[in-house]
């Protein structure tokens, strides 16, 4: 099964999407931070400060997104022993990481001016942090434990408890009193945020996701040609 993705096909297509990709992504990042840094209002409470938000709600999505996808593709490659969900999992866990770490960071920045301190052990932000460490901890298990075998049964068992987690972010505003405010943004129910902030939010959310899937590209190929020289060196 692997042969197919190690094919010349397969590359070359990755190689025409990286190219694609770098080719919009910086005209489309330039013209999402004018919008948010320019052309979108200032708001009547926050006032700049709630630029923060073009940058901290688009990398929480991501975050949460990513490790949904983790915990789901480490479950159907433990059950049906897909390799090359192996290669997603890694390749998309380090995103999933730093996206966390960039909710975490621009939260406190924007938590300084609107609550008056940095960081509470506020349910929001604690959940946000344990899911942090659980990306952690799975990119240890498989940089550390050699034996791939052994590596993706542990990181599958961690990534299906931590799966227990993402409700948890998404409905700890409800579920418990927070500092943190309820989502302004909902797929079921009324949207509060204008339409003025609403658009350069998921501008911002687009050109990040493209990031990812530039980054994850890069990731996929470099795990593909890791195992290749490790298979060629067995011959």
């Amino acid at each position: 099964m692997l042969n197919f993705f190690y094919n010349s096909n397969l590359f070359n297509w990755i190689e025409k999407l990286i190219k694609f990709i770098n080719s919009i992504f910086f005209v489309l990042l330039l013209i999402s931070l004018s919008f948010a840094l320019i052309f979108s209002p200032p708001d009547y409470l926050q006032g700049d400060s709630v630029r923060i938000m073009y940058v901290h709600v688009p990398s929480s999505w991501i975050g949460l997104a990513s490790f949904t996808f983790l915990a789901i593709s480490s479950i159907l490659s433990f059950i049906f022993k897909i390799k090359n969900l192996k290669l997603i999992i890694k390749s998309i866990a380090p995103i999933g990481l730093m996206f966390t770490c960039i909710s975490i960071v621009t939260g406190s920045i924007w938590g300084r001016p609107t609550w008056g301190t940095f960081w509470v052990w506020d349910a929001r932000l604690t959940s946000m942090l344990i899911l942090a460490l659980f990306y952690i901890i799975i990119i240890a298990i498989h940089k550390y434990i050699y034996d791939e075998e052994k590596a993706n049964k542990i990181s599958s068992i961690i990534a299906s408890v931590g799966l227990i987690n993402i409700p948890i972010i998404k409905y700890s505003v409800e579920w418990w009193s927070t500092l943190h405010q309820p989502a302004s943004i909902k797929i079921m129910g009324n949207t509060t945020i204008h339409s003025s902030m609403l658009m350069p939010l998921l501008l911002m959310f687009f050109v990040l996701i493209l990031y990812c899937a530039l980054i994850f590209l890069m990731k996929y190929k470099t795990e593909i040609i890791r195992i290749k020289k490790k298979n060629l060196k067995r011959l």
